[in-house]
C-alpha cells in the first residue's frame, strides 16, 4: 500500500529544540513509525508552518505532489492548527478544509481526515481560546468528514504528549501517535 501524509510540523517531525527547523530522527517521527509498523511505502509531505491550501499557487503544488507520488493508496491529511494559531475560528478552519478536500482527487474513502490532538498550555498557546478551538476543530472535522464521505481519525483523547510550546508533538507523542493510528487502521481494516 502506497500513502501520502500531508500535513505540518508535526507530520514533517519538527523538534521544537532547535532553533532552525530541524527535526527529529526517522525512529522518532510518527510517519516512519507508521511505515514500520504496517510495511507500507508511506511517504512524509509534512511542511513546518503550513496552513490548509486554499491559494491557487498553493492548490497546484499540492496536485503536483499527489500527482508525482501515484499511485495513492490512502491520502493522510492532517492540517489546522496553524490556521488556529493565525487566529481563525474552528468553523472558518473546517471551511478551508472542506474546500481544499473537494479539490483532492481521489475518491473520498481514500481519504483520511485526521484532526490535529488538542493544543494545551504553552510558549505558544497563552489564550484559552486555542485549546478550546482545537477542541471544536475535531467535532468539525467529524461532521465534514461524515457529510463528504471521507475517512476520519478522532485524537482527542490519544493523550498526545506535547513539547513545551503545548502544539508540537514530543518523540513520545510521535510514539504514541504511530501508535494509535497503526490500531485504529487495523481496526479499520485500512491495512
Amino acid at each position: 500500500m502506497r500513502v501520502l501524509c500531508f500535513g505540518d510540523s508535526n507530520t514533517y517531525g519538527y523538534d521544537p529544540r532547535s532553533c532552525f527547523g530541524g527535526r527529529y530522527d526517522a525512529g522518532s517521527r510518527w510517519v516512519d513509525l507508521l511505515a514500520q509498523a504496517s510495511g507500507w511505502e508511506v511517504q512524509n509531505a509534512g511542511e513546518n508552518g503550513r496552513e490548509i491550501p486554499r491559494r491557487e499557487g498553493d492548490l497546484l503544488r499540492f496536485q503536483r505532489l499527489l500527482s508525482d507520488a501515484q499511485p495513492v493508496d490512502l491520502l493522510l491529511v492532517m492540517l489546522g492548527s496553524n490556521d488556529l494559531l493565525q487566529g481563525v475560528e474552528a468553523v472558518q478552519v473546517a471551511a478551508r478544509m472542506e474546500g481544499f478536500l473537494k479539490q483532492v482527487s481521489l475518491l473520498p474513502d481514500r481519504i483520511l481526515l485526521i484532526a490535529p490532538p488538542p493544543m494545551k498550555w504553552g510558549m505558544w498557546v497563552t489564550e484559552d481560546r486555542l485549546p478550546e478551538d482545537s477542541l471544536r476543530l475535531i467535532a468539525a472535522y467529524r461532521e465534514l468528514s461524515q457529510r463528504l464521505g471521507t475517512r476520519f481519525v478522532d485524537t482527542e483523547h490519544w493523550e498526545i504528549d506535547l513539547t513545551f510550546d503545548g502544539v508540537h508533538f514530543s518523540e513520545q507523542g510521535h510514539k504514541i501517535f504511530a501508535e494509535r493510528l497503526h490500531a485504529m487502521l487495523k481496526e479499520e481494516k485500512i491495512l
